[in-house]
């Protein structure tokens, strides 16, 4: 869990500078949208992602179905289910 703890220390710092600055720079379309918040961080499905190139699992189904739904709900309290994780990312 260390590797995992590293990985979301540094997306975090890196979030914390890049989302204020896209924000502005977002062109708004005119029409209103819908911003439903997610329950998971761009953080947390940032450190999903970037875990699981790392973990060596051949594809992300199987590696967010069997590993992070049953061996991470400590570290990831509010998952979601895999489509919808695919819809964030």
């Amino acid at each position: 869990m260390n590797n995992l703890d590293a990985i979301f220390i540094n997306i975090d710092d890196f979030c914390q500078t890049f989302l204020p600055a896209w924000k502005k720079q977002l062109i708004s379309s005119g029409f209103k949208q819908r911003n439903k918040l997610s329950r998971l961080s761009v953080n947390e499905v940032m450190t999903i992602l970037i875990a699981s190139h790392q973990s060596g699992y051949r594809d992300f189904k199987t590696y967010y179905i069997h590993f992070v739904c049953h061996c991470l709900t400590n570290e990831f309290p509010e998952l979601i289910s895999h489509t919808r994780m695919l819809k964030l990312m």
